[in-house]
């Protein structure tokens, strides 16, 4: 099945000049749902991953399903303010600003293979923010994984730039 097909492409969107892929029209598709996650299980099934950490929200919708059938933990990466107990943070650029994301402190243990998993690459900011809470809490990041990555924003290369194993779908 060619997954790439089931993602929806909306032009000019947020801006004029951008096309935003639109991941949802494929996970509403319980035959693509499954071969979605089936072909990233077997990509992770023999390199020992305890834990997937998940950007919000589509990332938290692949990468339980993916957590779960491999057996592994589920870490839910947020914006800042949005996960109970005691969270570490890490600021991104967003636009022309900045915003904080979180994880919970007790989220992964020092030496903890793990696997970052978000829908799609754009510039990179916030996997890169990401990486860096994994870090700092010891673990060991294995790959960045992601739907769909647009070359036109360069995020593969400042992620490989900082030592970090990219995986995409497909780069359009």
């Amino acid at each position: 099945m060619d997954i790439r097909s089931l993602i929806r492409k909306i032009p000019d969107y947020p801006s004029p000049g951008i096309t935003y892929y639109d991941v949802t029209s494929l996970l509403r598709n319980g035959a693509g749902f499954r071969a979605l996650i089936d072909a990233l299980a077997a990509r992770y099934a023999s390199r020992d991953i305890r834990k997937f950490a998940c950007m919000e929200w589509r990332g938290f919708v692949i990468g339980a399903a993916l957590a779960n059938a491999l057996g592994a933990g589920f870490v839910p990466v947020r914006r800042l303010g949005k996960l109970p107990g005691e969270t570490i943070s890490r600021e991104h650029e967003f636009g022309h600003s900045s915003e904080p994301i979180e994880m919970g402190v007790d989220a992964i243990a020092p030496g903890e293979r793990v696997v970052l998993v978000d829908d799609m690459l754009a510039t990179g900011a916030v996997a890169e923010a990401a990486v860096t809470l994994i870090k700092e809490l010891g673990g060991k990041v294995e790959e960045c994984c992601f739907g769909p990555a647009p070359p036109s924003l360069g995020a593969r290369k400042r992620l490989e730039k900082r030592g970090i194993n990219v995986f995409t779908l497909w780069a359009d």
